[in-house]
């Protein structure tokens, strides 16, 4: 390969090193250091990634998302009325009831919650975790209301009013969100019909035009507008007296859905860290201590070449890290010892280039014999890391089969693994192939 082409690589995969530090900053950074006349005493703030191109925004927040095993949170219990239900109709019920109450969560805010359906006695209970939410009863409010949202005509004057429902349900939203008054700039929930529904409305509308149209959402009137013409398009209002977190939530109810059966609070905790602040300051140090006797091995046993591997590897710490706040990762305990062991499945390739490299280099001159290392070594690589991606897919089990384990830790581990041995791979086969080609000459 050319100078300048493998000088372009460098070049890109310093950028993207320096891309990753900046993302891997803290929140806040401490700058303290006196040399003489030379004094800085500075707080440096890092910004979230923000990202506005038209029509499309995209915001992430840059900071570490810790499990409830780091973190801690809420575990909160709930029972389901199945009652009267028999038992095909029963297990359709509580699954459209976790599917229902994790579209919650998940619209809540909270990465990687965990969501499960418990029957034991003839009661059937959902328990969930919510890690880092201190608040239960704003997480109640969200997840316990059935959100049955009925659109009704109003007949009677006075106390002897009657909600008369029609035909147009929270079954026929295609999608709500917050958005604001122009006017008054308050909070209101902007609702779109799907097309059947969007055709009932006008209808409706039409027929109405000069009275108010109720909303009401689990028999609780939200508001009462005066229908001033047809509305065609599909698309309304729903305006009251909300604060912004309360039309937040109530977007939130109507987007994900109407449980399917009732439920009631049975347990509800603040859960505290289990391992707590010194247990994981012990394992962050015990990684550490692993990580540098893995470069201290390196360098020893494989010299020059060992430096670049070990380069290579303090790359693969900060990519990974980077990648775990932009997507995000959710760290538990699991999932750093995931990404402990996608370190060893780095250095396994280094190992088994820097062996082929010996035998080759005595047959040919060093730049040869590097390339047909990295070539005959591919293959091993490849159906290692491969035969390990599937052990990772099968516990992450996304696509929740039910003979396979959806444990939320187990499936923590499986994601840190899986996304370790897709960098280790980039950084062994593409970083140290060409620090290598630059640094080793002969």
């Amino acid at each position: 390969m050319s100078a300048s082409k493998n000088l372009k690589k460098i070049l890109l995969i310093l950028a993207l090193t320096m891309l990753a530090l900046l993302i891997d900053l803290p929140k806040e950074l401490n700058v303290n250091f006196d040399l003489g006349p030379v004094k800085i005493d500075q707080k440096v703030k890092r910004l979230d990634l923000g990202i506005n191109l038209g029509r499309f925004s995209f915001r992430r927040s840059l900071d570490l998302v810790l499990g409830l095993d780091l973190a801690g949170g809420s575990h909160l219990v709930f029972e389901a009325d199945s009652s009267g239900l028999d038992q095909e109709k029963r297990k359709l019920a509580l699954d459209g009831l976790k599917s229902v109450v994790e579209r919650r969560v998940n619209l809540f805010g909270v990465s990687e919650p965990n969501v499960l359906v418990s029957s034991f006695e003839g009661k059937d209970r959902l328990i969930i975790e919510l890690p880092g939410v201190k608040n239960t009863k704003e997480a109640i409010d969200i997840i316990g209301k059935t959100a049955k949202l009925v659109f009704s005509t109003i007949s009677g004057e006075g106390e002897n009013i009657n909600f008369i429902p029609t035909n147009l349900s929270g079954s026929d939203l295609a999608d709500a969100r917050v958005s604001y008054e122009s006017t008054t700039g308050r909070p209101v929930v902007s609702i779109k019909f799907t097309n059947e529904g969007a055709e009932k409305f006008a209808k409706i509308t039409e027929e109405n035009v000069g009275k108010p149209l109720s909303i009401l959402l689990d028999s609780e009137l939200i508001s009462s507008p005066i229908v001033q013409e047809k509305i065609t398009g599909g698309a309304a209002q729903i305006s009251g007296d909300f604060t912004l977190d309360e039309a937040r939530n109530f977007a939130i109810q109507l987007t994900a859905g109407a449980l399917p059966v009732s439920i009631k609070v049975v347990e509800e905790r603040t859960v505290g860290p289990t391992l707590g602040e010194e247990s994981v300051k012990k394992s962050i140090e015990a990684g550490l201590l692993g990580l540098g006797m893995v470069l201290i091995f390196m360098m020893v046993v494989y010299g020059r070449l060992g430096v670049v591997a070990s380069i290579g590897l303090v790359i693969f710490g900060i990519l990974s890290l980077a990648l775990y706040k932009l997507i995000p990762v959710v760290i538990t305990l699991p999932g750093i010892a995931g990404f402990l062991l996608s370190v060893g499945m780095a250095v396994d390739a280094n190992i088994l280039i820097f062996e082929r490299f010996k035998e080759e280099k005595g047959r040919r001159n060093t730049a040869d014999a590097l390339e047909e290392s990295f070539g005959r070594a591919w293959d091993s690589i490849r159906d290692a890391n491969i035969a390990t991606l599937i052990t990772a897919f099968i516990l992450a089990n996304p696509f929740d089969w039910s003979f396979l384990h959806t444990s939320g830790p187990v499936r923590g581990f499986a994601i840190t693994l899986a996304l370790g041995i897709a960098i280790g791979l980039f950084t062994g086969i593409f970083v140290s192939r060409n620090l290598l080609r630059l640094f080793i000459k002969r």
